[in-house]
């Protein structure tokens, strides 16, 4: 008799996790603790429901949800039906929503009462969507009259089922819509097998890996990153297979965060640099044991300045790098047993590179012929990258699709080096290189150099137009609390000049134009929206 063909799906992950630890728990904010068995109970009463509603293998689920417990049911109840879970960024502008539920054709939209008025008010333009689903977190009637059916309530009375189906490890299973600067936004989508192999190689690079003991069973976690943008890094995936306690925070508030932070005493998460800047700037962080937490930074580049914040506060912080195209982990920046020697400087300064590629990635950094560049840690190119879980192309867009994989390789469109040890540093976006003159200024540099300044909180440089060079430097500056009124350009003029003496940066990129601002405009995600700023400042 043939040897089974044993496919690669989420619901193994699933079905792990509750085997290993079925009274583990699961958190939501200071409302709601439950158990992995309990949690696996209401994924089949999920999975029963939507084929209750007539959601048959293929068909989209929209989800619009903070995160929490009944987003993480959604991540195995959904695709484990066969169906496919769309994840809805909330942060859309209305155009672009209106624009990805019709694109991806969803049937079902599930959504939590704060995004009411937004979903209502695109209704009437999204045809395909059968049946509205609420989510609430009030146990009284929320007036929401149109909604075909409220979760919980859908939950309780659904006939579950035995388990999860078989399925094609092949099968598709989630879909989401990147944020980009330009055009519509483009949707990216990943199977069964793609997602499995991406929480297991990941899985591989933090728990064997890992700096401070790396992440395992005795962890517990919160997501920092919101759960719509790419899985939350497909870490969820991950937690439940290691069946950890895991806490979900719902709505982005500061003083939830540091509450659950410190009661339910987390120690790991991932976050972009804003959501980090806001902790350990809040007043509250001066006062509790940080020690403990290990966090992933990732979505824009880790500034030296607010990493060393940061550890002064006892959080170990190190970055890791990916795209919404990619799963989507490609690097984490791990010690390698003989850099734990070092300094801690010198340590921090791996900490916060780009990284090593985990386990399955083939990363290259390649010049303009396709030529691989000298690992030296100087020679720039494009990272191109094969893994198997990228996205195969984007939905319904052949030429782009052919065009994000030009030769075979993914493009990811990031400008970078690579050193002797293997590590990738990403310098610029290919759009984001500011070309002064016939050289290539880097902007992400300068950002880093200028957040360590002790006056400044935070920093974007964008290329303004020059009549006799093309472009020259811009630097945008959000000055610290107390040093408001005092922080000039010459002070930070002078502070770059160190670092053209030492040789890290020429005399040719410091910046002759300095802005002050209160707030630097951030993408959907989290990350410093340039488009924005050249907009309002070129």
């Amino acid at each position: 008799m043939p040897a089974f063909d044993y496919q690669l799906l989420l619901k193994h992950l699933l079905t792990q996790g509750v085997a290993w630890a079925p009274d583990q728990e699961i958190i939501y904010r200071d409302q709601v603790r439950y158990t992995y068995r309990a949690m696996y109970q209401r994924v089949l009463r999920l999975g029963g429901a939507l084929q209750a509603l007539g959601i048959k293998p293929g068909n989209r689920v929209g989800v619009i949800e903070w995160d929490s417990h009944r987003y993480l049911e959604m991540y195995f109840g959904i695709p484990g039906i066969g169906a496919v879970l769309h994840t809805i960024n909330p942060r859309l502008a209305p155009e672009d929503l209106v624009y990805t539920v019709a694109h991806a054709e969803d049937e079902i939209l599930i959504f939590h009462e704060d995004f009411a008025p937004l979903v209502e008010r695109i209704r009437a333009r999204v045809p395909t969507i059968r049946k509205y689903i609420l989510l609430t977190d009030r146990p009284q009637e929320t007036g929401i009259k149109w909604a075909d059916a409220e979760y919980e309530e859908l939950l309780a009375g659904a006939f579950p089922l035995a388990e999860l189906p078989d399925l094609d490890e092949n099968t598709l299973a989630t879909q989401s819509y990147t944020t980009g600067t330009t055009g519509q936004p483009k949707g990216v989508y990943f199977t069964q097998r793609q997602l499995t192999l991406h929480t297991l190689s990941g899985g591989l690079a933090l728990a064997g890996s890992g700096n401070s003991g790396g992440v395992g069973k005795h962890d517990v976690y919160m997501p920092l990153t919101p759960m719509f943008h790419v899985h939350a890094w497909g870490v969820p995936y991950l937690m439940t297979v290691l069946g950890v306690k895991q806490v979900y925070p719902g709505k982005y508030e500061p003083e939830m965060l540091m509450k659950l932070l410190v009661k339910e005493q987390v120690t790991f998460s991932h976050c972009v640099p804003t959501i980090l800047q806001m902790i350990v700037t809040a007043p509250v962080a001066q006062k509790v044991d940080l020690s403990k937490w290990k966090v992933v930074i990732g979505g824009a580049r880790l500034p030296k300045g607010l990493a060393m914040a940061a550890t002064k506060l006892g959080i170990t912080v190190w970055a890791g790098y990916g795209m919404s195209e990619t799963c989507p982990i490609l690097t984490l920046a791990h010690l390698k047993p003989f850099m734990e020697s070092w300094e801690a400087d010198k340590q921090l300064d791996v900490a916060i590179s780009t990284g090593f590629p985990i386990p399955l990635v083939d990363l290259r950094v390649v010049d303009a012929a396709g030529k691989d560049v000298a690992r030296d840690g100087k020679e720039s190119g494009e990272i191109i990258v094969r893994a198997p879980w990228l996205t195969p192309g984007y939905y319904k867009d052949p030429d782009k699709s052919e065009e994000l994989w030009a030769d075979g390789w993914l493009h990811t469109g990031d400008v970078a080096n690579m050193n002797e040890s293997g590590y990738v540093q990403i310098v610029d976006r290919l759009k984001d290189v500011i070309k002064s003159g016939g050289e290539w200024i880097v902007s992400l540099e300068l950002e880093n150099l200028l957040s360590l300044h002790e006056g400044v909180l935070e920093a974007a440089v964008i290329g303004i137009h020059d009549e006799k060079w093309g472009e020259r430097p811009q630097a945008i500056v959000v000055a610290r609390e107390g040093h408001k009124d005092k922080l000039t350009a010459d002070d930070l003029k002078a502070h770059l000049t160190k670092y053209v003496t030492e040789g890290v940066i020429t005399n040719w990129s410091v910046p002759e134009s300095y802005i002050f601002v209160d707030e630097i405009p951030k993408t959907s995600v989290g990350k410093i929206d340039k488009k924005v700023l050249r907009n309002r400042f070129t």
